[in-house]
């Protein structure tokens, strides 16, 4: 017969470990990277970043992933600052956001898994969908790492950049600006406590 001290630490051991089963996950910005390619006058190609990120994925697999686009860093201040106004126009357009819908099964414990996963990306006022295999690994500190297995190609045209580039293009005296950008990620998550 079970005494109530025994009882009461085998309820709170059953319902931690139905916690920790549970457990939603959160971005881990300082480890995490999302970046693209630009290119311009046909082949100079350079790669830029978002200095923050934020984003959170449950156990269901639904991710939500949200960049500040005021973030982005060329290493080049004017340029950063051209890309926020009049690119990005994050005064009225501030945030980049990506949700995903993931197999729940690729978040378990194990190997690399890579599975194709339909994205939904939304900025500039407008939403568009994309699929993309993804890799997600689960390292030995118990994190969860998302990658994109190649990058996906962004249509500028998709969320009405062509005016933005346009004016980059004159006010720097390029003769090209690509509008196919190449988007890479490299999101880790940390379980919840």
């Amino acid at each position: 017969m079970l005494t109530p001290t025994i009882r009461a630490t085998a309820a709170a051991l059953l319902i931690a470990a139905s916690t920790t089963a549970q457990a939603d996950w959160t971005l881990d910005a300082d480890a995490s990277r999302l970046s693209f390619i630009s290119t311009k006058n046909v082949d100079k190609a350079e790669v830029h970043y978002f200095r923050e990120l934020s984003g959170a994925l449950t156990d269901a697999g639904e991710a939500r992933v949200e960049v500040p686009l005021d973030s982005v860093e060329t290493a080049i201040q004017i340029r950063n600052t051209r890309m926020r106004d009049l690119l990005f126009e994050t005064g009225e357009y501030p945030m980049l956001v990506v949700r995903a819908a993931v197999d729940p099964a690729v978040l378990e414990a194990g190997g690399p898994r890579t599975r194709d996963v339909e994205l939904t990306v939304s900025m500039h006022g407008s939403s568009k969908r994309y699929a993309a295999p993804l890799t997600v690994v689960h390292a030995t500190d118990g994190s969860l790492t998302v990658s994109t297995l190649e990058p996906l190609v962004v249509d500028a045209a998709d969320f009405d950049f062509g005016p933005g580039i346009t004016r980059l293009q004159e006010l720097a005296g390029l003769a090209s600006i690509s509008t196919a950008v190449p988007v890479s990620a490299r999101l880790v998550f940390r379980a919840d406590d």
